[in-house]
């Protein structure tokens, strides 16, 4: 999975810096020979720091991809990049709800419906001016994702279709429904994915 995230980043990104657990180091750069492979911290945000602090110089984009979406194609990082390119200080990929999302309290009860029409998941690799992103981990430690640290600043978060095929991998059936189904996945978007 790893090789494949990487992969999918090497044609438009150098250098691509890899986060890994300290005691899987020699494994994570044998799998990944043509990145720059750092030890990860204890949260993803004192991951993600240590990846900011290898990049010499740091260059004026950084995009922060998971290896838990490792069928993400080049063209999605393409558009977070065009995104960045054309002003936005950070950029999320993401696609529309389908279900209706019910918002429950400590019981389990449901005590709102929420509007799906303005809300959207988001994907990696997420894009951002590097000095924004810095600032934003120097403001705060630690969110789910690197645009919540970012929004914590004020600065809007700008958002590119995501593309179904990068979906992440977090559960076993995940991992049963990716290998299941790597001989029928498409690696490049369709033309007409949906938008934010």
């Amino acid at each position: 999975m790893l090789a494949w995230a990487v992969d999918a980043l090497l044609p438009i990104c150098d250098p691509v810096v890899v986060v890994g657990p300290a005691d899987l180091l020699a494994e994570v750069a044998a799998a990944v020979p043509r990145a720059i492979v750092v030890a990860g911290g204890a949260t993803r945000g004192a991951s993600v720091r240590a990846g900011l602090a290898a990049l010499a110089p740091v260059p004026r984009y950084v995009l922060v991809h998971d290896a838990a979406r490792p069928l993400a194609p080049t063209a999605l990082a393409e558009r977070v990049l065009a995104a960045l390119h054309d002003g936005a200080d950070a950029v999320v990929p993401v696609l529309p709800l389908v279900d209706t999302v019910k918002q429950v309290d400590g019981a389990g009860f449901v005590v709102a419906t929420l509007d799906r029409a303005s809300l959207r998941v988001v994907q990696t690799p997420q894009g951002f001016r590097a000095s924004v992103l810095i600032a934003a981990h120097a403001h705060a430690a630690d969110a789910t994702d690197d645009a919540a640290l970012v929004e914590a600043l004020g600065v809007p978060v700008w958002t590119v279709p995501g593309d179904p095929v990068a979906g992440k991998v977090t559960t076993p059936t995940d991992l049963a429904r990716l290998e299941s189904g790597l001989g029928g996945l498409r690696r490049e978007p369709d033309p007409g994915l949906v938008g934010p």
